[in-house]
């Protein structure tokens, strides 16, 4: 049984007791002719051919206070993506498939870049956007969830808790973000463990660990998990990052634009498993690396939106601060390990932990050298503004593209 403590800023909504997914299915059931509910699926081509989805399909087609689906299809030839539209097809709620790299769709991202509107880099960042935008334009959701398509353990019960606290109008919450375990015969989790928490708590350290943007961001027991749901009017606020440091950026953005009374978290699942990134210790492009250093940069950015004061000296002394605080941090997980039996690799995760201090030695790098940065990807607010008739063109290519 877990927990019921509070701590932080937001409310956190722990699993307790038995298995109550029928109660809450009912529920979601009658709520959702006041507030349907909308689930966005990200996912690359190559996940069609991996046993994640497949299970989680099955358990979508018991659901039945979904709306719709939207399946961001991305790295898809036009062969993938027919094959998506068959695979998905079996699903019972009305389904689309949006083919990120449709020459419709291309052509309308490459509009809005003449516009001045910036589109970002291809990612799930993007892919995101486009879904929330065809979601926000067919306007018949009031709820936007999303996940990965990469969970191997997935259960229809991690939706349910997902959407609920937003679902359900007796909550009132406008965010909900997952949490989850992320344990097998070792602990995982290495870039919320080893970089993100120990990272905020090194910042701490130099602006005050009240400062309202950590103090929020270190309320998030998972945050780097992919798993959320929001109001729908958010979708046409947030702006989306378009970099790896997604999950990060979606909360600072959330930080900006609700107040921390009305976003919650929410235990998911006793364990989740999903697929594993390369630490790429040695190649700060890839794997964990290249996340790490758009992670800290986009928290020093945030930081500096907020009006602290990010110095020169502040940014050299953080790698020598954060790698003091990820190795006490480290020693607590050793002994969270040993307690549970459960195997701890000392020597790799101080290979981890040093590997992520160069990661934010290079990202202060970045940001002494550009502090304002790349642009986001607009508010669909924005977008509407420059090209009223975005929705619609969007709407169009995807319905054209699946015929």
């Amino acid at each position: 049984m877990s927990d019921f403590h509070q701590t932080g800023v937001i409310t956190t909504l722990h699993r307790l007791g038995p298995d109550n997914l029928d109660t809450l299915e009912r529920d979601l059931e009658k709520t959702a002719t006041l507030r349907p509910v909308g689930l966005v699926l990200p996912c690359l081509a190559a996940e069609l051919d991996t046993p994640a989805l497949p299970r989680i399909v099955d358990e979508l087609k018991e659901v039945r206070y979904l709306e719709e689906v939207v399946v961001a299809l991305g790295h898809a030839s036009e062969e993938q993506f027919l094959a998506a539209r068959h695979f998905f097809s079996q699903l019972p709620q009305r389904t689309t498939v949006l083919w990120v790299e449709s020459s419709r769709t291309q052509a309308l991202l490459r509009e809005m870049e003449e516009r001045g509107l910036s589109v970002g880099q291809d990612g799930k960042g993007r892919s995101a956007w486009l879904c929330y935008g065809y979601l926000l334009a067919r306007g018949r959701c009031d709820v936007i969830a999303l996940h990965d398509c990469d969970i191997l353990s997935y259960r229809r019960d991690l939706l349910a808790r997902l959407v609920y606290p937003v679902a359900n109008p007796r909550l009132g919450y406008d965010f909900c973000k997952g949490y989850y375990g992320r344990v097998t015969e070792r602990l995982y989790g290495r870039a919320t463990r080893l970089l993100v928490t120990p990272l905020i708590r090194a910042l701490g350290r130099f602006v005050g660990t009240d400062q309202p943007f950590l103090a929020f961001m270190d309320s998030f027991r998972y945050s780097l998990a992919g798993e959320f749901a929001m109001a729908a009017s958010l979708a046409r606020v947030n702006r989306i990052p378009g970099d790896w440091g997604l999950e990060v950026g979606t909360l600072a953005e959330i930080y900006r634009n609700v107040v921390p009374g009305r976003v919650c978290q929410a235990d998911l699942s006793d364990n989740y498993e999903h697929k594993h990134q390369a630490l790429s210790a040695d190649d700060p492009k890839k794997g964990l690396m290249r996340m790490a250093v758009d992670i800290t940069t986009s928290l020093l950015r945030t930081l500096a939106e907020e009006g602290v004061p990010v110095s020169e000296a502040l940014l050299k002394s953080l790698p020598v601060t954060y790698l003091r605080v990820s190795r006490e941090i480290m020693a607590r997980h050793e002994s969270d390990a040993l307690i549970n039996s459960l195997v701890f690799d000392a020597h790799e995760e101080g290979q981890a932990v040093e590997a992520f201090a160069r990661a934010v030695r290079l990202a202060s790098d970045h940001y002494l050298a550009d502090p304002m940065g790349g642009p986001v990807i607009p508010s669909w607010n924005r977008v509407l503004a420059a090209m009223p008739d975005a929705f619609d063109r969007l709407v169009t290519a995807v319905e054209k593209d699946n015929g």
